[in-house]
């Protein structure tokens, strides 16, 4: 019963399990039980009759999987004592797991050990030669094999069809793997099946962005499934390569005949990540520092920072913070900066330090502008290096103690919906009226002085944001809103009126036309009730007109349908 040492490097692709470096199985274990001690022996559960007994503990909790390359010595011994098979009188072999190149009990139970690990394993025929056995083994011979894992490389197929071999020899840092925006900086050697090298990179590595591509298709994907550090071996076949092209000498480099099979060792030595802040790629963030902690600026925060403003040639147009008055500081969403600026910066971390590109839609758009140390043409992708230097939240209502600072907090919420509002921008308004609804909101006690102005407050708030509904044509929210007013005040003539005017654009003509009334009821002489009122009437003559069509309309069809049945009666005879 020998089992061949394999090469660490070469690899028979049909043999490989498929397997996804997201969805990788764990190995083994002994389900619901706990860790064998030293001298016990116990059944592994997931394979029925084969026994386990543990020698000498492993080190670490990971396991080897099925498909993965492992390096073990091993002495099997038959019911009468004798050896069948030892590596101690050879080197330590190296085979991949659960491709037949072992006994199926050994399978099953290498996949249970750790790095280090020596067990003895009592296998039955079943798992073993069975009613045949093999040369030196009789039939049905309960075998037993002294085991120790001495080290495994995890065996990947990146892409399930054999096309990328993936062995892990290193695994990296932390469970952060890049994306295709992001930045990655690599070191590989790469070689042809005689171990000619064909491409090499700098020692220092070489940076490409994953969604550009580099060399040949296998870098880029498998790039994606690494961690920082990670070192893997890869058996890249040709589609995945250079394909039927090949590539000519370069770099002082040989050519790529066609159709080769490529051997490439590979390091992801780091990566930036690059965000995406719109969803959209109209703002790029790339983290050249990362910050401190989780926390990152809320809406009104107040943020102070270091940053650098350039067009894309180079051209230094804004620096900001680098004198002695020290960081620049803005508020979030108050559009102080440019929107990408703003909404990037929302993004950071304390001490993060990223490069933004901003389209020209996030910037100054289709305007020329005259900044501090330059002109920026219309139309200008604008790229800042910030640098994060600290923030300080807006308080949230939970945070605050006393029912005077959250009415106080509200008050000027409101101020700043209401200046928001009058110069056009009714999104940010929205959000402003939200935050002061927010800090008096209906699930917090108040005394009797203070419910009169609590109330106040949030009956403005929800006016008002119901009319920024109305500018930015969501009428179901304007409704919503309205509603809440009216729960409150029944007869407040503004929330009646600005809902009628939202039932009217979603052609609830018989509800807006209630609502109506009910306001004139309260105030006969409102001129702006009454003009809507006007607008209803000719909305509800178009519905009518609308409706006498189609009822006309259908009755024709009808009365045309029916004179065809009556031809079709028989005529009776006189």
């Amino acid at each position: 019963m020998k089992i061949s040492t394999m090469e660490a490097r070469r690899t028979n692709v049909s043999e490989i399990v498929d397997s996804d470096e997201v969805e990788e199985e764990a190995g083994e274990e002994i389900e619901s039980a706990p860790p064998l001690k030293i001298g016990e022996e116990r059944e592994i559960l997931s394979c029925p009759g084969l026994k386990k007994k543990l020698l000498k503990t492993g080190l670490g909790w990971e396991t080897p999987e099925l498909g993965d390359e492992v390096t073990v010595h091993s002495v099997g011994t038959l019911p009468d004592g004798s050896k069948c098979d030892s590596s101690r009188d050879r080197e330590p072999f190296t085979f991949k797991l659960g491709q037949g190149e072992i006994v199926t009990g050994l399978d099953h139970g290498i996949v249970t050990m750790k790095r280090g690990e020596c067990a003895l394993f009592t296998i039955p025929p079943e798992l073993g030669y069975g009613s045949t056995g093999v040369n030196g083994v009789p039939p049905d011979s309960v075998l037993q094999f002294e085991v120790e894992l001495i080290s495994w490389i995890r065996v990947v197929d990146v892409c399930k069809d054999g096309g990328i071999i993936k062995k892990i020899l290193s695994k990296g840092e932390r469970d952060e793997q890049p994306g295709d925006l992001d930045e990655v900086t690599v070191k590989y050697e790469v070689k042809l099946a005689d171990g000619s090298v064909v491409a090499k990179t700098p020692e220092e590595g070489l940076e490409f962005y994953i969604k550009d591509g580099h060399f040949c298709l296998a870098l880029p994907r498998v790039v994606k499934t690494m961690r920082r550090g990670e070192k893997v071996i890869l058996i890249v076949q040709s589609q995945y390569a250079l394909g039927e092209h090949g590539r000519d000498a370069n770099d002082g480099f040989p050519s790529i005949p066609s159709n080769a099979t490529l051997d490439i060792d590979l390091e992801l030595v780091s990566f930036k990540p690059v965000i995406d802040v719109n969803g959209d790629l109209s703002v790029l963030k790339k983290i050249l520092k990362e910050g401190e902690g989780i926390r990152s600026p809320n809406e009104g925060a107040v943020i102070h920072v270091r940053y650098t403003a350039m067009l894309e040639d180079g051209t230094i147009f804004e620096k900001k913070g680098f004198n002695g008055d020290g960081p620049f500081e803005f508020v979030v969403d108050e559009e102080q900066v440019t929107s990408g600026l703003d909404r990037a910066a929302a993004t950071m971390k304390k001490g993060e330090v990223s490069i933004l590109t901003v389209k020209p839609e996030y910037g100054f758009g289709n305007i020329k502008v005259e900044r501090d140390l330059a002109i920026v043409p219309a139309n200008s992708t604008l790229i800042y290096q910030v640098e994060m230097v600290d923030f300080i939240q807006e308080k949230e209502p939970f945070e605050m103690g006393s029912n005077h600072e959250r009415i106080d907090a509200a008050g000027k919420k409101k101020e700043e919906g209401n200046r928001l509002f009058k110069s056009g921008k009714y999104k940010q308004a929205a959000k402003r009226y939200d935050k002061a609804t927010d800090y008096v909101s209906e699930d917090r006690y108040y005394e009797d002085s203070e419910q009169k102005l609590v109330k106040s407050l949030r009956v403005s708030c929800w006016l008002n944001n119901a009319a920024s509904s109305l500018k930015l044509n969501d009428f179901q929210g304007a409704i919503k809103l309205c509603s809440k007013v009216l729960d409150v005040e029944s007869h407040n003539v503004k929330a009646l009126y600005r809902r009628a005017q939202s039932y009217i654009e979603t052609a609830d003509l018989d509800l807006a036309e209630l609502d109506i009334k009910k306001a004139l009821e309260v105030d006969p002489q409102n001129r702006e009730v009454k003009s809507i009122q006007k607008t209803l009437k000719q909305h509800q003559a178009e519905s009518n007109k609308r409706d006498a069509k189609l009822y006309t309309n259908m009755f024709a069809r009808m009365r045309k349908e029916m004179m065809v049945e009556a031809k079709k009666l028989p005529r009776s005879r006189t």
